[in-house]
Order: C-alpha cells, then structure tokens, then sequence
C-alpha cells in the first residue's frame, strides 16, 4: 500500500502511541481522521496537525458507525484502522477488599477488546468496498495488544486477558478478511514513554526501565508509530504479533 496513498482512522488518537501515528502519519501526508473520547484534545491536535476529528465511544456501535460514515466523508474512503483506545487497569483477583471486581473486568475487556473488535469489523466493511489496489489489497488493521497478553503481571488478570483477546483473534481475522484483500496486524508494545506513564513519576519510570534487556530504557510513542508505518506499507506483513518491548518479559 503507498503511504501517500493512505486514509487511516486511529482510535485512541488524542493521546499516547495514538497521536504519535497521527503525527507520524500526517507527516507523511496521509488523510488521518482521529477518534477519540476526548472531544478537546482531538479536536486540538487534529488542528495542529492538519488531520480530522470525530468523537467516539469504541464500544457503541452506533457512535463507532457514525464516526467512520463522518471519517469516509471527509477523507473519501478507509485504508487504515489503527486501533489504539484502550484502558490499564490493575487489581488482584483476591484482594485486601476481597475478590476482583466484576465490574472492573467487564470494562477492561469492553474497551480493550469488544472495542477493538467493534471498530475493525465496521472499518472492514467499509474496507470492502475500495477499489483493490495492484496487489488486491483494499486495506489494512493495526490492532495494539501488550506483552502483558504473553506475561502479564500480579493485578493484570483483566488487562492481560483484554490484550491476549487482541492477540488471538489476530490470525483467524486475518483469515477471514484475506479474501477481501484486507490485512491485520497486532503490536504488543512493552513499557513506553507515555502521558499515563510519566504520570506515575521518574522513580517508577526508571525502575520499569530497569528491567528491559536492551536498550535500556523505555519505549518511544514515535517508536510504535513508525512500526505502524512499516505495516502499512510492507503487504506480506499480515496474521501476526509483532512485540515492540526491547526484549522485556515481565515477571
């Protein structure tokens, strides 16, 4: 697929290693429409950047369709969903207040996962109706798993399990979707330089860095960006988790 050629969606896109793929990707002259929760930080940064903005709550279907009908509008059609919303939530699943919370399981699979999966299958059905390009190729998905789907830590049952969902049915949506001409990809991500990260102070900080083989510091939003860049444009790239992490395994 030509990067100058590309119309993506990216959810999750005000912030994290969602804005970092807007930027990189506008940088690069490509239609992006950002969606997002958060109406004022898209809307900013979508300004700044020269890309569009639609609100969106990944998890109803009914806001996830009006937001790429908005998104087709504006850019005339859908090449790229990258899939970057998502929440981290920690609690054990037996407690000092007792056993986990029902509730906060529930929610972490909803955003994570259904939500995922809720904006890819209306992304690929819009996908479908593009005109293939040489290769056959219509489109292409980029969801965001974490290694915490193969290792995940004390108080990640919930997170864990909403990622190694996304990892998972990686492959047998890359099944169902060839025949369309549609790719998927995932990137388990490690521990990155993110707005929520920095919030828990450069003493955490330094200690997850710590832990990582090489090199020896956190991950780069930019550095994630430019791996959805390299998926776009690389066609045999398709079914796969790739891990982003600098050969961290948790423990």
């Amino acid at each position: 697929m030509q990067i100058s050629e590309t119309k993506a969606i990216i959810t999750g896109g005000a912030s994290g290693l969602g804005a970092a793929t807007a930027r990189a990707l506008c940088a690069e002259d490509v239609a992006v429409t950002i969606l997002d929760r958060d109406a004022a930080r898209g809307a900013a940064l979508a300004a700044e950047i020269g890309a569009g903005f639609q609100p969106v709550d990944v998890t109803d279907e009914t806001s996830v369709a009006q937001a790429i009908g908005q998104a087709v509008e504006q850019m005339g059609a859908i090449t790229a969903c990258i899939n970057c919303a998502g929440i981290a939530t920690g609690e054990r699943t037996v407690g000092r207040d007792g056993p986990h919370s029902l509730e906060a399981f529930r929610k972490t699979l909803e955003i994570n996962l259904v939500g995922s999966f809720n904006v890819l299958r209306l992304a690929a059905a819009e996908m479908a109706r593009n005109t293939p390009d040489e290769e056959g190729e219509r489109g292409v998905i980029v969801n965001t798993a974490s290694i915490a789907a193969f290792d995940g830590q004390k108080g990640q049952a919930a997170y864990a399990a909403s990622k190694a969902g996304i990892a998972g049915m990686t492959l047998p949506v890359a099944r169902d979707l060839a025949g369309l001409g549609i790719r998927i990809m995932a990137i388990a991500p490690g521990v990155f330089r993110t707005p929520m990260l920095e919030g828990l102070g450069d003493e955490i900080m330094d200690a997850l860095a710590a832990d990582v083989t090489g090199p020896k510091r956190l991950g780069y939003p930019g550095e994630y960006a430019a791996l959805v860049l390299h998926i776009i444009q690389n066609g045999y790239l398709n079914g796969e988790v790739i891990r982003l992490d600098g050969a961290l395994r948790m423990r």
